[in-house]
């Protein structure tokens, strides 16, 4: 270490670095793309899954506002649909709530 801020470039060249040497012990990695941005977003996801708050996860990653962050909440409930829909018994309809009319024509209201 020179004592200097890490570039773009820094992190990423150590990344890859310790991804060749992780890839010899498991060569499935190989043939993976990470990046720093896939590092980020992935851990992003794992706190989110484990269960901490949006706006900690907004100030962990460097981010002015949680509602910047909101995109891993949004990408989360699509990973969860999917998950849901691949266990849904044969034949029958979705597990997903499906609100009436009279519930929508309230909501509309608030």
């Amino acid at each position: 270490m020179r004592g200097t801020a890490l570039s773009r470039d820094g992190v990423n060249y150590i990344l890859q670095e310790a991804l060749g040497k992780a890839a010899k012990r498991c060569p499935t990695l190989a043939a993976r793309r990470v990046s720093p941005h896939v590092l980020r977003h992935t851990t992003a996801m794992h706190l989110l899954q484990s269960g901490v708050d949006i706006t900690v996860i907004a100030l962990w990653l460097g981010h002015e506002s949680p509602e910047i962050t909101h995109m891993y909440v949004e990408a989360d409930l699509k990973i969860k649909e999917r998950a849901l829909r691949s266990v849904t018994p044969a034949g029958k309809g979705s597990l997903r709530f499906q609100p009436g009319d009279a519930l929508l024509a309230f909501l509309d209201t608030l």
